[in-house]
């Protein structure tokens, strides 16, 4: 069946760093493509970055020069690499993709609402505190 796995999160101190990974199975990432969504305590559940079946990249604007997301396609996984972390970064991190909108560009993906999207992971804890 058609799933996502996130892990990696953890506790880690400003400034430091963590590797997030997402697991598919049941399809290809050059067939679909990730996105990485978050979502903090009382806020809504924002897009971080993405990345399409091509391989294109994208971050949002508040976390571009620190995040990094990368795949291995072969073994059906997408890394998020949060570098120089902030206390604002702490969050639930979710990867997920859709049937429909995983088949477009990581920009275009990138646009649309979390809502929109139907395949999930269960998500992964970050949480950035001194």
């Amino acid at each position: 069946e058609v799933q996502l796995q996130a892990s990696g999160g953890g506790l880690v101190q400003p400034g430091g760093s963590l590797r997030l990974s997402c697991v598919a199975s049941g399809f290809s990432l050059d067939e679909h493509g990730i996105i990485w969504f978050r979502q903090a305590p009382g806020k809504e559940r924002e897009g971080v970055s993405c990345i399409d079946r091509h391989g294109s990249a994208w971050h949002a604007d508040f976390v571009k020069g620190r995040f990094t997301i990368s795949r291995d396609s072969a073994k059906h996984m997408v890394y998020l690499q949060l570098s120089d972390l902030k206390p604002e970064d702490t969050a639930v991190y979710y990867c997920a993709t859709d049937r429909v909108f995983g088949i477009d560009t990581a920009r275009n993906m990138a646009r649309r609402r979390a809502s929109e999207f139907e395949l999930w992971g269960q998500g992964t804890q970050v949480t950035v505190s001194s």
